[in-house]
Parts: structure tokens; sequence; C-alpha cells
């Protein structure tokens, strides 16, 4: 019988404790944190902020490409142009590599969460042609979405302009005002459905997917069908999985953040203890120093990412779990694969 969303949570740590620690395997720790991180099932967020020197003199073509250009770039607006559409290309070869990448690995957590056990070569041999198949439709839901969002940019503002809201604002506030929040809610509730699809095609889909080869979009109409016959378990889901997101979120966070302290604190000593001796004893900053400070850099930062990855782990099983328990009673074919029955023996003669 289908369980309700809560039900689904001490199955699905119970899974967690027994993959990650009956036995404790730090390889299948690693490779568990690796794949989950490449399949989108765990993400961070940051930002970047580019200041760009000004020159109070600016002269030539710097006046219009910006004095924060290097000389050249703006006496050449040709190699510019060039240097930027090579970046955007650069750029979009990158994003849909990476989606490719993901849509294969989304397969080989699947399986690595339904065996307890994670190989990475293997799964990658085994599932890159329905992988494939799973990044045209990402492919395809990306694009769209993309065009959703131009749309919603571009209609407005066309409307905007037709009705001369743009060449006298002062007289339309209140339209402008009005329009800017009915556009903020539209932007809102599109990026809403956008998530909601990402989730339940990557939770629901891809195990119908992994298990009877169907494509996705045929994995979707057979969702829908059971999602209009089960409104609110499928609500439930969504809205425990956004509940369990935050405090997993603020967990993990605050556990690499204390990690992350404990580590620096005596490699920040010892960095400190090594950068005065070094002063004491008259070393400079040459070609020597940079690299062994880099080699060092390095160093650091790959024993952060090992941590980061150690303690990413059990969010990276626990969610695929949650989503595999909570989806097996509805799915006859997942459930058989996580509860076999034993064999019926054959009548006596």
């Amino acid at each position: 019988m289908p369980i309700s969303a809560s039900a689904a949570i001490d199955p699905a740590f119970a899974h967690t404790k027994q993959q990650l620690l009956r036995p404790f395997r730090l390889g299948q720790w690693l490779r568990l944190a690796v794949v989950g991180i490449l399949a989108g099932e765990a993400g961070s967020s940051g930002g970047c902020n580019f200041n760009y020197p000004l020159n109070t003199t600016p002269h030539g073509s710097q006046k219009f490409f910006g004095a924060g250009w290097p000389a050249p770039m703006g006496d050449h607006p040709l190699l510019l142009f060039a240097l930027v559409a090579a970046l955007i290309v650069i750029g979009i070869g990158l994003v849909v590599l990476f989606a490719y990448i993901a849509s294969v690995m989304r397969f080989i957590l699947f399986d690595s969460i339904i065996a307890r056990e994670c190989h990475i070569r293997r799964g990658w041999t085994q599932r890159k042609e329905i992988g494939a198949r799973l990044f045209v439709f990402q492919l395809w839901l990306m694009l769209a979405t993309l065009a959703a969002f131009l749309a919603l940019i571009g209609i407005p503002a066309g409307c905007a302009a037709a009705l001369g809201w743009f060449r006298h604002p002062g007289d339309h506030v209140l339209g402008l005002v009005l329009a800017g929040i009915v556009w903020l809610f539209i932007f809102l509730a599109l990026v809403i459905v956008v998530a909601v699809i990402d989730v339940m095609t990557k939770d629901f889909v891809v195990p119908q997917m992994a298990l009877e080869g169907v494509s996705a979009m045929d994995g979707w109409r057979r969702l829908w069908l059971w999602v209009k016959f089960d409104k609110g378990g499928y609500a439930g889901y969504i809205g425990m999985k956004i509940v369990l997101a935050i405090a997993a979120a603020i967990l993990v966070t605050i556990a690499i953040f204390v990690a992350v302290l404990v580590l620096l604190l005596p490699i920040g000593g010892v960095g400190v203890a090594i950068a005065m001796a070094a002063k004491t004893a008259g070393w400079t900053w040459n070609l020597y120093s940079i690299t062994l400070a880099v080699i060092a850099g390095c160093v650091v930062f790959a024993i952060l990412m090992f941590v980061i990855l150690l303690l990413s782990a059990p969010a990276i099983v626990f969610f695929p779990a949650y989503s595999i328990y909570f989806f097996a009673p509805r799915y006859a074919q997942l459930a058989a694969l996580l509860w076999p029955q034993p064999a019926t023996p054959p009548a006596p003669a």
C-alpha cells in the first residue's frame, strides 16, 4: 500500500546508516559523494563581484568599451567580440557537457542506492545510453525554460513600451508597480513549476527509465496519471522534501563550517610559523617560494574538498533513498526490486 511522505523518512534513514556505516568503507563514501555531486543531488551557490578599475582619463575606443578594458582590447573591438563569443561558446559547451554527465550519474546514483554499492566505471558503461535519453529530455526542458523566461521578460517589456510607459515613467507609477507585482508572482510560479518538474523527473521518472527502459516522456505520462489519483501523497512528498532539504542544508553547512574551522586553525598556525621563520631567515618571494606556496595551497584545498565530500555523503544517500522508499509502494517494478519476494517452493509431487 502507498505510504505517506513522512512514513518514508524512517526507512530512508535506516537505509542510509546501513549503506554508509555497516560496514564503513571510505571508498564507498567518496564514490557516492562524487556521483551525487555530479548528478546534481548536492549543490552549492555563491556570488562573484567583478570590480573593474576606472580610469579618469579614457581615450580612443576605451570610451565605448569601458576604461577597465586593457588597451589592446579597447583598440581592437573585433578581438574583443571574438573573445566574448569564444567565452560564450565555451560556457555553453561546459553546461551541455555537465548536463550529460549529470544525466548518466543520476542513473548510477539510483543503481548505487538500490544495490548498496557504487561502481562508477561499470555504471557509466551500463547507463550511458539511457543517460543520453534523459540528457535529451533535460536539454529540451532547459530550452523551454529559457524560452519561457525570455517571453516573460520580453512580452511585458514590449507591452509597456507600446503603451509609452517607459517614455514618461513618472506618469505611470501605479501601472508599473502593479505590473511589476504581477510579473514577480508569475516569475516565482514559473521557477516553482520548473523546480518541481526537475525534482519529479529525477525522483519518479528516472526509476521508470532505469527499470523498464521507457522514454522520459512516457515516464511522465504514466507519472501524471498516478499523480492525478494521489494528489495529496505527491504534494505531501514535495512539501516534506523541501523541509528536509532545508534541514539537511543547515546541518551539512554547520558540519562543514566546524570541520573547516578545526582544520584551518592548525594549518593556519603552521603557515604563520613557516612564514615568520622564512622572513627571519631572509627568504624572499621568488620562483621557488611562490611554487612552494602554490603547492601548499593546492594540498590544503584538496584536504578541504576531501572533508566536504565526506560530510556531504549522508545527505547524498538519504534523499535518493527517501524518494525510492516513497515511490516503491506506488510502482510495482521498483517494489519488487527493493523487497524481493522469496521463491515459492515447488509443490510436492
